[in-house]
């Protein structure tokens, strides 16, 4: 029987689901398998989907850029659940590979909101937030600035991690240039796909409303520390060790988003 060496695996899922309490558990439970089956059977590097969530969701100074340096703390008031528990996943690999002393290397992908074409009708969750404003949940559109990424991106910073030579060991931001608001959103929609824009709210909803909401409703919460994140980001170590750059600017990755959920007939 002939024997399969292999260099380098890609974790890219994880099983996080919001209304599941043992998700924190189940994700870092899930990415310390692959981790020491990984080194069990000699594997080079490990490259992790992580994502945003863990690295800048504390940094609230508008002023400052974030880079991979930062990390989110699992504290953070209307930190969801999902990114508490993919930050918590995260944290215990780098733990384990601290803590191991081997030749295994971890690198993560460490990506903004996922969006842009997809295979088939599984689309990440990040399409929610296109779903919610076509079905005019709420009534008011949130001021919610938003980083995206496109999916080819992400796939091409991945690939890249693998075999780089100084990837190993290091955490790489991916985020499309600038950012985009909810509000900004839904006009683009309205303005290139008018044809299934007729449910979209037309008002602002008011900052001050949101952080009173989130007083008494997680949901607020989450959506109001979504405000006050710092959205300069940088993606300068990508470019520098993975000679990377991202091809997709916001408004293709949003509008190829869109076409995808006509596509696939998953309009609300």
């Amino acid at each position: 029987m002939t024997s399969i060496h292999i260099d380098y695996v890609l974790s890219v899922a994880s099983p996080v689901f919001s209304n599941d309490p043992n998700s924190d558990t189940t994700a870092t439970e899930g990415i310390l398998r692959i981790l020491k089956a990984a080194q069990q059977a000699h594997v080079k590097r490990v490259v992790m989907t992580a994502n945003f969530g863990a690295i800048g969701f504390s940094n609230h100074d508008q002023t400052s850029i974030t880079t991979e340096a930062d990390w989110t703390d699992p504290n953070e008031k209307g930190l969801s659940a999902y990114e508490k528990f993919k930050l918590i996943a995260e944290q215990a690999a780098w733990q384990f590979i601290e803590q191991s002393h081997g030749s295994l290397e971890l690198t993560t992908i460490n990506p903004v909101a996922i969006m842009g074409p997809a295979l088939d009708a599984h689309v990440s969750g990040s399409f929610d937030l296109l779903k919610n404003l076509l079905n005019g949940r709420p009534k008011m559109i949130p001021n919610i600035p938003l980083n995206l990424i496109d999916v080819r991106d992400v796939a091409d910073l991945h690939i890249r991690a693998l075999t780089a030579p100084h990837a190993g060991g290091q955490r790489f931001l991916a985020s499309a240039a600038g950012q985009i608001s909810l509000p900004e959103i839904a006009a683009l929609i309205r303005q290139k796909r008018p044809q299934i824009a007729q449910n979209i709210p037309t008002k602002t909803m008011p900052n001050l409303l949101l952080s009173s909401a989130a007083l008494f409703n997680q949901t607020a919460r989450e959506g109001n520390l979504l405000v006050h994140v710092n959205r300069q980001l940088s993606t300068q170590k990508a470019q520098d060790i993975l000679k990377w750059q991202p091809h997709f600017d916001n408004t293709t990755i949003v509008l190829d988003s869109i076409d995808t959920l006509i596509q696939y007939g998953l309009l609300p």
